[in-house]
């Protein structure tokens, strides 16, 4: 196993290596519909409710916010925008626990599972058609490498055995109140190419992995991937219009210095940017609103 720097970087050109993701927020149509979707099935805590805006998470850690929006359309399925917002659990009892709920819940919104060597993951769609991931990541220690990316893949896991395994009452009692947080985010985008050139080489993302020019993985700090871009339902979309649907993914860093960095950087490579002094805010070339913070 190796775990090598890659080869045209530099410090200074990366985000820092622990960085992570922050709550996704997503416009809606149906805010009540919506916040029991996450609430009692994902099992995701309502954090605050406040003018038409609701968040859900655990603990003190938001997950994914929702903004009540139904003026706006649906999407269309070949455009930009969010395939998956992928929310970690600290364990396989936490994650079964979820699982079990939104099966109950909503059984119809399960779209498949698989074991991808580095985590365990099992996919939904919500009742407004945004993509949800529920998993778990093996130690580091357990991943393999090659040539500076990490060895991922998607393996049959049986659900139904998965529950069997690791369904714990204690852990479903008490499934809101555990930790959990977004692990990454997965978008739909025009091209790879383009993806590359901004994820990487203006934002300061590493490739973690590559799947035959239609998905990239890219991470800080050698985690298996912060964010994944895939064109297999959007290829050769164009920026995206305003619709229900993503509103918004957030990154965050550990300190002022290198939200500094980052915006050099951003500025650098010419990338039109909002600054209030907390956070800067800039849209990906199909029109994906990023928002970088420094975390609280």
């Amino acid at each position: 196993m190796s775990n090598p720097t890659g080869p045209n970087l530099t410090g200074s050109d990366l985000l820092a290596p622990d960085t992570h993701m922050g709550a996704v927020t997503l416009r809606v149509a149906d805010l009540a519909t919506m916040t029991a979707y996450y609430r009692d099935a994902v099992r995701l805590a309502v954090l605050s409710d406040v003018a038409g805006t609701v968040t859900l998470g655990r603990g003190r850690t938001p997950i994914v916010v929702l903004e009540h929006a139904p003026e706006l359309q649906r999407a269309s399925p070949r455009q930009a925008g969010l395939f998956h917002t992928a929310v970690l659990f600290e364990t396989e009892a936490d994650l079964a626990a979820s699982v079990y709920a939104v099966a109950q819940a909503h059984p119809g919104t399960f779209t498949g599972s698989a074991d991808h060597l580095v985590s365990k993951a099992f996919y939904f769609t919500d009742p407004e058609g945004n993509g949800v991931e529920l998993y778990w990541d093996r130690d580091r220690t357990e991943w393999s490498w090659t040539h500076g990316r990490v060895e991922m893949a998607s393996l049959f896991l049986d659900p139904n055995a998965y529950l069997r395994d690791h369904l714990d009452p204690v852990a479903l009692a008490g499934a809101d109140q555990r930790p959990a947080s977004v692990g990454h985010v997965h978008l739909c985008v025009g091209d790879v190419d383009s993806a590359r050139d901004f994820y990487v080489d203006r934002l300061g993302f590493e490739t973690m992995a590559e799947w035959q020019g239609q998905a990239l993985f890219v991470s800080a700090g050698k985690y298996h991937h912060h964010m994944a871009m895939n064109t297999w339902n959007s290829a050769g979309a164009g920026r995206r219009r305003a619709t229900l649907g993503l509103g918004l993914v957030r990154i965050e860093l550990p300190a002022t210095d290198d939200l500094g960095a980052l915006g050099e950087r951003l500025a650098h490579h010419r990338v039109p940017v909002a600054d209030d002094g907390q956070a800067v805010r800039f849209d990906d070339p199909w029109g994906n609103r990023l928002e970088v913070s420094v975390k609280a």
